[in-house]
């Protein structure tokens, strides 16, 4: 399913090159007005991140496009009640993230073995396998019982690969701030996983 194909027509392609030089904000106020073109530039600007983080979280390419073109569409329609165009970085990735973990929850629920039989690779043992699914489990839940700003700066650092400055900056919260929710959000995360070290 293409993104494209679910929005209004697009505007005339000369006005695409001034509005890719054109920052957040002005493009989000402009697509909350139903500029087309301005949204546009905002999925070339962050469909790279947003499919990466999604890889990452659900360890697929092609579920990861999936999600990023629902997070898209979810943007689309809520655009115009974003408050602030100039955290549409941030707000696009709370976006993907709650869609990458409704696409890990959805595995889970309609999990069935006669379905989704697959063979494992031959360079891993069913033990394996087994392990590494367990450890992805245990992880997904430690970040769920995070408090949420602790889990999203953990996530914007080690899934994302924001700085601190990057991710002060998106959450809007001085540096020390940051970096206190890190280490405590780290420190939960290795008492959580101690069984797995």
């Amino acid at each position: 399913m293409d993104v494209r194909s679910r929005l209004p027509a697009s505007l005339p392609p000369a006005r695409a090159s001034v509005l890719d030089e054109a920052d957040d904000r002005t493009l989000a106020g402009r697509a909350a007005d139903g500029d087309v073109r301005a949204f546009e530039v905002i999925v070339r600007r962050y469909s790279p991140l947003m499919r990466a983080y999604a890889t990452r979280v659900l360890g697929s390419n092609s579920e990861s496009d999936d999600v990023v073109q629902e997070a898209f569409i979810t943007a689309w329609q809520q655009l115009p009640s974003l408050n602030d165009g100039g955290v549409v970085k941030s707000w696009l990735m709370r976006i993907v993230s709650r869609k990458s973990i409704d696409r890990i929850r959805a595995r889970k629920l309609h999990l069935d073995i006669d379905d989704h039989e697959q063979a494992a690779p031959h360079t891993a043992s069913p033990h394996h396998v087994a392990e590494v699914h367990s450890r992805e489990t245990a992880l997904s839940a430690a970040l769920n019982a995070m408090p949420e700003q602790q889990r999203q700066c953990w996530v914007l650092k080690e899934l994302a690969e924001y700085s601190y400055d990057d991710i002060a900056r998106e959450l809007d919260l001085p540096l020390s701030t940051v970096r206190g929710l890190l280490a405590r959000a780290r420190k939960n995360l290795i008492r959580q996983m101690e069984e797995w070290r």
